[in-house]
Parts: structure tokens; C-alpha cells; sequence
């Protein structure tokens, strides 16, 4: 699967993103007036945006889980290195005790044959119960900044992991949709194609256009199918194009810019558009559900000209996408390579 569409998202972005799409108007979800074209369009962008943020959280939730686990294994270690050091301030009180038979310090003074040598000693014991004593403190220190640490990633975590059953929520809701609209849309192309009229234009709202790129692949992401040349007994020879399985009403885009030279429906192909583009060549993209161009229209490198689906000759919701050097079957090339001659691996 590919996908041409890279928007890294902030942490912030996701409840803001969220409120916008929960708070879209309700025009479009279904009614009995409602044009399935335009509604499935606008949910294919919606399912397809709350995927993404869904993804993004997950990924950075993921992210803050592991943050608040490596500090638990960082508090672990500061506990074990103060319980060292409390264990060696014993080893040294043992020691001293041990070494003077427990007396105290005046009798030890008293009994000594060198009182300067056991002061000597005494300081160097005090000098290394501070230098234990700093270390424990310092121990302690860094574990409470490692302790409110481990609390700042563990509550960002528990924050994305409550956002990401929100977006869940929500993706799933727009889904529900989208395949009722899916339905409708299939529905109303089975039966122009049956009463042999085809579907009048239905506009659909453009997305940013490619910028600087002269070719894009038909559809945004999507899986290979039948590819060209390939035999099977659907064809009454062989495959004539690429084909790229997408659901119903997934948008489709002219692959340059060109003039759309046909819009036609019925036969095998179903519901198609045939566009012409420069230096001879013609574009079909076929069993479509939709259309949203006219003949004579001109278009764009990625503009959408309609949407996929599964009239005609079909097993199942797909593109079937040709290039040829005529407007009519029999002239096709294979669209992989010449894709890829443009600058489109698929």
C-alpha cells in the first residue's frame, strides 16, 4: 500500500483536530435528499484524517509509555544505589565498633598510645560518613526529579491513551457512515448504467492540487490488482490496464493534465472517463461510481475527476486505469512503466 500524504501532527493538534470533526454540520450524513457523491467524498477525507491522527497518537502514546518505563527502571537503580550506600555506612559503624572493642570515644582516647593517631583515624571515618552521607543526598534529589518525571510521562501517556478512544470512537462512527454512503453511491451507479444513462457531473470540493508535480498515480493509496497483460477468464484476452483496488467512492484524479476526451457509461467498463493528455497519449479510468468532470473540461495533475467503483465488468470495488495511444480499446500500454517514466513508481 501507498500513500502520498505525509502530515506530521503535534500532541495539541489532536483534541483541536478532534473538536473540528466532531463539531462538523450534519448536512450530508444520509438523508433521504442527499447526494451520495459529494457525502462519501467528504467522509473518504474525514475516515482517511482521523486515521491518520489516530495513528500519530498511538504512535506518540507508545512513545510516552516507553518514556515513563525508562524512568521506573532509572527510579530502580537510584533505590538500589542508596540502599548500597546506607549498607556500606553499616560496614563502616561495624568496622569502627569492631576495631575498638566498643569503647567509647573519651575511653579510646584514654587507652590510646597515640591520641593524635586515633583522631587522624577519626576524622578520615567522619570525612568518609560525609562523603556517603552527600552521595545519599544527592541519590535522593535525583530520584524525586526522576520521581515527577516518571509522573509527567505516565499522565501524558494516560491523556493520549484517553484521546486515542475518543478518535477511536469517532473514526468509527464516520466509518459506519461512509459505508452506508458507499452503498447509496454504488446503488445509484448500478442503475444509470442498467437504464444505459449515464450520471450527470457531480462537483466535487477539489483538494490542494500536487504542487510542482506534472504526474501523480490515479489514486492516493491504495493496493495493486490485476496487472497489465495478466490472463484470467474476466478478459476476452488479456488484462488491458492496471488495476488498483479501492473502496467505492474512493477519489479518483487524472494522472497530468490533459482534456477529458469521453464520459461514457454501460458495457464493460461501466461508468468511465477517458482523458486526453499531450504527445498523443489518453488516460481511462473505469468502473467508476461517479463522475465529477464533463466532456471538453480541462484538468489538472491530480484533480479529481471522479470516484471508484464497481459498474460494468467487476468482481469487486477497484480502478481499472489504461493508458493508450488512441480514445479506444485495443491501443493500451502498460501504465506501470509509463508511470514511472513520469516520475510515479506505484
Amino acid at each position: 500500500m501507498r500513500s502520498t500524504r505525509r502530515h506530521p501532527l503535534l500532541v495539541p493538534a489532536l483534541l483541536c483536530a478532534l473538536a473540528v470533526l466532531a463539531a462538523r454540520p450534519a448536512d450530508g450524513d444520509g438523508g433521504p435528499g442527499a447526494t451520495p457523491g459529494p457525502q462519501v467524498a467528504r467522509l473518504y477525507e474525514e475516515a482517511a484524517d482521523t486515521t491518520r491522527q489516530y495513528e500519530q497518537g498511538r504512535r506518540e502514546a507508545e512513545a510516552q509509555r516507553s518514556k515513563a518505563l525508562e524512568y521506573e527502571k532509572r527510579l530502580d537503580r537510584e533505590r538500589r544505589k542508596i540502599d548500597a550506600m546506607h549498607e556500606d555506612l553499616g560496614r563502616i559503624a561495624r568496622a569502627q565498633y569492631r576495631g575498638t572493642e566498643g569503647l567509647p570515644l573519651t575511653a579510646r582516647v584514654l587507652l590510646s598510645d597515640s591520641p593524635e593517631e586515633l583522631l587522624r583515624g577519626q576524622r578520615v571515618v567522619s570525612r568518609a560518613n560525609l562523603a556517603v552521607n552527600r552521595a545519599i543526598g544527592r541519590s535522593l534529589r535525583a530520584q524525586d526529579r526522576l520521581a515527577a518525571d516518571e509522573a509527567r510521562a505516565q499522565a501524558a501517556w494516560q491523556g493520549l491513551e484517553k484521546r486515542n478512544a475518543e478518535l477511536a470512537k469517532l473514526k468509527k462512527k464516520i466509518e459506519g457512515k461512509l459505508a452506508a454512503a458507499r452503498a447509496r453511491l454504488q446503488g445509484a451507479a448500478d442503475a444509470s448504467v442498467t437504464a444505459g444513462s449515464c450520471p450527470g457531473a457531480v462537483r466535487l470540493d477539489q483538494p490542494d492540487g500536487p504542487a510542482g508535480r506534472p504526474w501523480v498515480a490515479p489514486v492516493e493509496t491504495y493496493e495493486l490488482s490485476a496487472s497489465f497483460g495478466s490472463g484470467g477468464s474476466r478478459w476476452a484476452h488479456r488484462h488491458t490496464g492496471q488495476d488498483f483496488a479501492v473502496p467505492v467512492g474512493t477519489p479518483v484524479r487524472s494522472v497530468g493534465t490533459g482534456r477529458v476526451a469521453r464520459v461514457s457509461c454501460g458495457g464493460a467498463f461501466g461508468i468511465q472517463v477517458v482523458v486526453q493528455h499531450a504527445g498523443g497519449y489518453y488516460t481511462q479510468y473505469a468502473h467508476l461510481s461517479a463522475v465529477a468532470v464533463d466532456q471538453g473540461d480541462r484538468v489538472e495533475a491530480g484533480r479529481w475527476i471522479g470516484q471508484s467503483g464497481s459498474t460494468g465488468n467487476s468482481t469487486g470495488p477497484h480502478l481499472h486505469f489504461e493508458v493508450r495511444v488512441t480514445p479506444d480499446t485495443g491501443s493500451a500500454l502498460d501504465p506501470v512503466p509509463w508511470l514511472s517514466q513520469r516520475g510515479v513508481p506505484l
